[in-house]
């Protein structure tokens, strides 16, 4: 007997992994309880720092069908960014690996929109939404839902065949699926590398971040000054910070991405710590065009660049 909802589910995973994507897990779309009060604690910690965005749409974080009407089924996503290549200058001010090269946001949108598109043609009328890290959807919820991996102790989601380094995406449509079970069990045992290895004391404890002490969220979503409390404990990130992964055991299986778009410039690489110091305006226009560094914009590079200059000329 052909069951449509496993057919249509194979055509989407296969063509998912043809457009690049690393994997592509399918979960129900309906509440998610067990996150609800996760989220309301975290929030209630101010957890969030200044990302007051995070306090919106409660009800929508955690309940797809309010995103799009009729939504049925959730399609989860990862998009490898792992790379091996470094930036020259060991002394320079560091670059988080996803920021290396084109933006990932536009990247995925591409591929997510061309695989709507697959599915209208080859299913019928579906209708949904991509999402990509712009709106209120619990990514690392889904993505754990359909099966792609467990929630670490760095709240990053982890892979046992290829550690962390990928973005997630998901498609939310009103197509009913076969549904993939979520992932069994949580492989982090008694390793507390990441905990221990963070320079500001992010994670307060297993499985929980502190939004507001994290270097990516002080490098980036931060848009006043950098608490002096952090002077000396940034570990020489300008922007974002790749610490709690790269200790992380299960990133020994990362292997470097094949996209294209996320080659970084050779001049990003090849910068030298007093060339950052120094860069004008108009190198980072050039340099960083089209990359998610730009979000910081000129003036918020050149703040967290300066802050881990007072915190070594202090020292």
């Amino acid at each position: 007997m052909f069951n449509k909802a496993a057919t249509y589910s194979q055509m989407i995973k296969n063509e998912a992994l043809r457009l690049g994507f690393m994997a592509c897990g399918i979960s129900k779309a309906t509440f998610l309880e067990e996150e609800a009060p996760r989220l309301e604690k975290w929030l209630k910690n101010n957890h969030h720092g200044e990302m007051a965005y995070m306090e919106n749409h409660f009800d929508k974080r955690l309940d797809p069908r309010l995103l799009v009407e009729g939504a049925k089924s959730v399609v989860s996503l990862t998009l490898n960014y792992f790379t091996d290549l470094k930036q020259q200058d060991a002394s320079a001010p560091k670059i988080s690996k996803y920021a290396y090269g084109t933006d990932y946001h536009s990247v995925i949108k591409d591929k997510l929109q061309a695989l709507m598109a697959f599915i209208r043609e080859n299913i019928g009328e579906v209708d949904g939404r991509c999402f990509v890290d712009s709106a209120p959807v619990l990514d690392k919820a889904w993505a754990k839902k359909s099966g792609l991996g467990w929630i670490g102790k760095n709240a990053n989601l982890i892979s046992k065949q290829v550690g962390s380094f990928f973005f997630l995406s998901e498609l939310i449509i009103d197509l009913e699926l076969a549904y993939d079970d979520p992932f069994p069990t949580d492989h982090c045992g008694s390793c507390t590398r990441c905990i221990d290895a963070c320079p500001t004391n992010a994670i307060v404890a297993p499985y929980t971040i502190d939004g507001s002490r994290c270097i990516s969220y002080l490098t980036i979503e931060l848009k006043n000054e950098i608490p002096q409390e952090f002077k000396g404990k940034m570990d020489n990130w300008m922007f974002g910070c790749d610490v709690c992964q790269d200790v992380c055991p299960w990133n020994r299986f990362s292997t470097p991405h094949q996209e294209e778009q996320f080659k970084p410039k050779e001049e990003l690489l090849e910068f030298n710590k007093a060339e950052l110091v120094e860069m004008t305006d108009e190198v980072f226009k050039r340099v960083f065009k089209n990359s998610p560094v730009k979000r910081t914009k000129f003036s918020g590079l050149k703040r967290n660049i300066d802050f881990l200059q007072s915190s070594i000329i202090e020292v």
